[in-house]
């Protein structure tokens, strides 16, 4: 098997979406007062994530935009119908803490570094793609992808089977020379292989999940380079540093 591109997820994958968002929503509720009256730490991000997957689906399901999608958030977090403008207000407060936190794994740049000679990269993300772009700008990596594919642009969100051959098409690979990496066993891993490529199922906790058929697992970014130059494989044929 020829493998000429490493397709990424980001949040959770490349970027650490859940600790930054943790860090950014403490911080929020704490400088709005509203800590404790969500039941301390623990119980106010317990809601507020709940609220997000909730509100989260409804955006990959179409039925709000991105914008929306922070206006509900804040409304039901809050209890409140807030005005848009308010909605607005209250997310982009939490927004900017967020934001204040965010960071890369640690072995992410090591690992887009050791891959930039071998294979291509790009990104496939259910994210929208001004999000996106914005945080790959500011955490320093957006360089080492030749494309960005989010769902809101494609119209399809993984685990469909479109998403994944929209992202093989923009760099013009059939999906069996493609290998996906995400956190994320179903959207990710089951979704990446399904539709035909090599899926690799980044699982940063290690724990005894059952490993399904044909997904292959890392529990660091470190193993990657590795694992793509086992015996099955030719990494980075095109570009002239194939691996036997």
């Amino acid at each position: 098997m020829i493998v000429r591109a490493v397709l990424w997820d980001i949040d959770d994958t490349l970027f650490d979406y859940s600790g930054s968002d943790r860090a950014g929503v403490l911080r929020h509720l704490e400088a709005e007062g509203l800590l404790e009256a969500h039941g301390g730490a623990e119980l106010a991000v317990e809601r507020w994530r709940a609220i997000m997957e909730a509100e989260f689906a409804r955006f990959l399901a179409g039925e709000v935009d991105i914008f929306e999608h922070r206006r509900c958030r804040a409304r039901v977090f809050l209890g409140v119908d807030l005005p848009d403008a308010e909605a607005d207000a209250w997310f982009n407060r939490y927004i900017a803490h967020y934001q204040d936190s965010w960071t890369l794994f640690p072995d992410v740049p090591g690992v887009l570094t050791a891959l930039a000679p071998l294979v291509r990269q790009a990104v496939l993300s259910n994210s929208s793609m001004a999000n996106q772009e914005r945080k790959l700008r500011t955490l320093g990596i957006r360089t080492h992808f030749e494309a960005v594919l989010c769902s809101d642009e494609l119209g399809y969100a993984k685990p469909a089977a479109e998403a994944f051959h929209a992202a093989c098409a923009a760099m013009d690979l059939p999906p069996a020379e493609v290998v996906y990496v995400g956190d994320r066993l179903d959207i990710d891993g089951l979704g990446a292989r399904d539709a035909g490529l090599t899926a690799v199922w980044l699982d940063r906790a290690g724990g005894d999940v059952p490993l399904p058929p044909d997904v292959l697992r890392i529990t660091t970014l470190a193993e990657l380079p590795e694992l793509l130059h086992l015996g099955r494989r030719c990494v980075g044929a095109d570009v002239g540093h194939p691996q036997q």
